[in-house]
């Protein structure tokens, strides 16, 4: 039987438990965070410098004297230990920059939901969160679990006007923001010739959206051409076997976009044409390339921006941003009335200059749109391509730059996420649970908003706690107490790779979460911290509100209102620390 991509990088067969040293540990503007967790853990000295990639890029600039601080605490760092590879303010975003290390064969991980953008690469490139980074900090290895695969066949050539971004989106639509949760993507067939590496890292980067633990593209001629030498790259068997197989004519493909506010409410262009919008922003990890200025410079030059209207352009590196500016695009961008503002991820996870105002609707070509995204909850988010965005803030309302009247229609449904706000008045609590069983996708978001990623430090519980669940369910963090019991919906913790939500629900005293499925990242974030997560669907639906719930660990059962509903004992190493209370005492007592 032939090995996928993933059970060949990880030398053994998918479900499988392996430790591997990754090439590259990827940190950034976290690096500080990281760094205080690897002293808790007894850590002096990193294991190897030579694995440690830092990029300042999320609040770049830093937008306070306490993240300057922080940014100057890293730099320290950076020259304490004899790190290189090291990249300050301004160089880029820490995904675009990944780029010009990524080769094939490589192992990378990294404390933020995007390190899947290397897959573009032919390398084996996944999201981790910070305590685990620390941990990788002091041993130099973490473990992996050997994904199942999800093989996507492609056919064909985009037509023009349809991008990278398109197909991104049309696939997230077609299997939902859960549909590849804890998988690996490979993408195949003749289809994947005619994309580029740019394209490639936008489809790559954004796997994540999908719940996947990473996608990868095969070491090919246009990746060799791209690297400037031949290596030899990983690829799977002509007969792996795999947990689902996709295939797509991307001739038949138009352009979609991700409306609010979530990823997978996906709609044909032509669907929303004529909303109203107040701003738009191009940029990101996701298309702040070179070719993605390009496309939006064709639209833009020689026209402006409607009065009142604010579109933000940020190219993905200062790299970029030199060649936009040697090719005239900085200049015309700015002719058009767009601010462009210094490589940095922006106003993207609600940080940095170009938060939007109340009830604002934006176009943007990033990669979630959840609510309260970019640092409004009260704003609404559209995703499309750099293409799209550009014409519809020329218009000031979503437009096809393709200029057609042809209504099409986005082919799939699925069943749309249940992701909803809690009344202050709907009392969720009782009997020591928490009622979330009717919510699908509670992001990271929901749970601490990202515009307090840095301000607030993972490490500093105390701090984290007034603010957890705020926005959502307001009464949260005053009435939790120990030994409550969340039960919650699909894909419970989708979004970021911040380990904020989970620091604070275990230092709340949280006993476990019960739920139908969890979000790759959250879940390792949560072993790390302490805190357990059930996977048992069929409790979820039992479950009704006042309901008596337990959980025996030991015995691997929850008990609802006397009935009980099994589950799969938990590995001894994660029991472990799980009574260690988090990897942190885990790894400073194994050490």
């Amino acid at each position: 039987m032939g090995k996928t991509y993933a059970e060949k990088i990880l030398g053994a067969e998918a479900g499988a438990i392996v430790f591997r040293r990754p090439d590259i540990i990827l940190t950034h503007d976290n690096t500080a965070s990281i760094a205080n967790t690897f002293k808790k853990m007894g850590g002096d000295k990193v294991k190897d410098a030579d694995q440690l990639l830092i990029v300042l890029d999320h609040n770049a600039p830093p937008t306070s004297a306490e993240l300057a601080n922080d940014y100057q605490k890293i730099r320290d760092i950076v020259k304490e230990q004899g790190i290189k590879k090291f990249h300050d303010v301004g160089k880029g975003i820490c995904h675009q920059i990944m780029g010009d290390y990524a080769k094939p064969n490589m192992i990378i991980v990294g404390s933020d939901s995007h390190t899947c953008t290397a897959g573009a690469f032919n390398a084996f490139a996944a999201g981790i969160d910070r305590t685990e980074t620390a941990g990788l900090w002091r041993q130099g290895e973490t473990w992996f679990r050997v994904p199942d695969s999800i093989k996507i066949t492609l056919n064909g050539k985009l037509p023009e006007s349809v991008y990278g971004k398109d197909l991104s989106i049309w696939i997230i639509g077609m299997i939902g923001s859960s549909g590849a949760d804890y998988m690996s993507i490979e993408y195949h067939g003749e289809g994947v010739k005619t994309l580029s590496i740019s394209d490639r890292m936008t489809i790559a980067n954004l796997a994540s959206e999908m719940g996947a633990k990473n996608a990868v593209f095969p070491a090919d001629d246009v990746l060799k051409k791209h690297l400037g030498s031949a290596i030899e790259g990983i690829w799977a068997d002509e007969d792996a076997v795999y947990a689902e197989e996709i295939t797509i004519n991307l001739s038949e493909l138009f352009p979609v976009v991700a409306a609010p506010h979530n990823v997978d409410n996906v709609k044909a262009l032509s669907e929303v044409k004529g909303t109203k919008l107040q701003q738009a922003m191009i940029g990101t990890c996701t298309n702040g390339r070179i070719e993605d200025l390009r496309e939006a410079a064709t639209i833009l030059k020689g026209n402006k921006i409607p009065d009142g209207f604010q579109l933000l352009i940020i190219p993905a590196s200062q790299k970029i941003y030199l060649q936009a500016m040697d090719e005239g695009l900085i200049r015309l961008f700015m002719e058009s009335g767009a601010s462009v503002l210094a490589p940095s991820c922006g106003p993207c996870l609600g940080t940095g200059q170009g938060i939007p105002a109340d009830n604002m609707t934006i176009i943007s070509t990033a990669n979630r749109n959840f609510k309260g995204r970019m640092g409004n909850k009260t704003s609404f988010i559209y995703l499309a391509s750099p293409a799209v965005v550009a014409y519809s803030a020329l218009k000031g309302e979503i437009s096809d730059p393709r200029e057609k009247n042809d209504v099409e229609t986005y082919p799939f449904t699925i069943a749309q996420s249940k992701t909803v706000d809690i009344n202050p008045n709907d009392d969720r609590f009782a009997v020591g649970t928490w009622n979330y069983a009717d919510v699908d996708n509670l992001n990271t978001d929901q749970m601490f908003a990202g515009n307090l990623t840095y301000s607030v430090k993972s490490s500093e519980a105390e701090k984290i706690m007034p603010h957890l669940f705020k926005g959502f369910d307001d009464s949260f963090a005053e009435r939790v107490k120990e030994g409550d019991i969340i039960v919650a919906g699909a894909n419970f913790g989708c979004g970021s790779s911040r380990e904020h939500p989970s620091v604070g629900l275990a230092f709340a005293g949280i006993k476990a979460v019960i739920c139908k499925s969890v979000n790759r990242i959250f879940y390792r974030s949560s072993v790390n911290q302490g805190l357990p997560i059930i996977l048992l669907p069929e409790a979820v639906d039992a479950y009704k509100q006042g309901d008596v719930v337990d959980i025996d660990f030991e015995q691997g059962k929850v008990t609802i209102n006397g009935i009980v509903y099994p589950f799969s004992p938990l590995p001894e190493k994660l029991v472990g620390i799980f009574k260690a209370k988090g990897l942190v005492n885990y790894v400073k007592a194994s050490s």
